[in-house]
């Protein structure tokens, strides 16, 4: 079983931006979701993802803390389009760029859409005690918020925050 151990934070400035060695868009939906882990019905959430010309059905464990159960699994491009039209009740699409700090990969992904705005940068490590580099640009961990959790951002996403949910994270920053 693959374990994901993942920190996510918000982002203080744009400093990160010369330093993306590469990007790419993509777009994912949940067959299974943020309703049905609210609701208990679901101890996971199921996303097919699109990137480029290839796709992943993605099994991720609804527990709590930065470390998590995850399957993920190639599939053709073709079948995640369309799971992502007729089985899963939102499509989110965001931009991922890859940024290297002292050799370590941040994901940070700029959303699009209903969540334009938005903009956090992720880093999977080794162990849940491993050391990260912590770039000036690096803002305040949300890993423990859901309402960051992509799962959530379809069923809520940015845009229908209010201006205190914000502000929250703009301060923190």
């Amino acid at each position: 079983m693959a374990i994901e151990i993942e920190r996510k934070f918000l982002l203080r400035n744009d400093d990160w931006r010369p330093h993306i060695e590469r990007s790419e868009r993509i777009a994912q939906g949940y067959l299974v979701g943020a309703q049905a882990l609210h609701s208990g019905a679901a101890r996971a959430s199921v996303r097919a993802r699109i990137s480029g010309e290839q796709a992943w059905l993605n099994i991720k464990a609804a527990t709590p803390g930065i470390a998590r159960a995850e399957f993920d699994y190639p599939i053709p491009p073709a079948d995640a389009q369309a799971l992502l039209a007729t089985l899963c009740d939102g499509v989110m699409e965001k931009l991922r760029h890859h940024v290297r700090v002292d050799g370590m990969l941040f994901e940070i992904d700029e959303f699009l859409g209903d969540n334009v705005g938005l903009t956090v940068a992720e880093i999977e490590l080794p162990a849940v005690d491993a050391p990260f580099p912590r770039p000036s640009w690096l803002g305040v961990e949300v890993s423990a918020l859901g309402r960051y959790y992509n799962v959530h951002l379809i069923d809520r996403p940015y845009r229908a925050w209010s201006p205190a949910e914000r502000a929250a994270g703009d301060a923190a920053c």
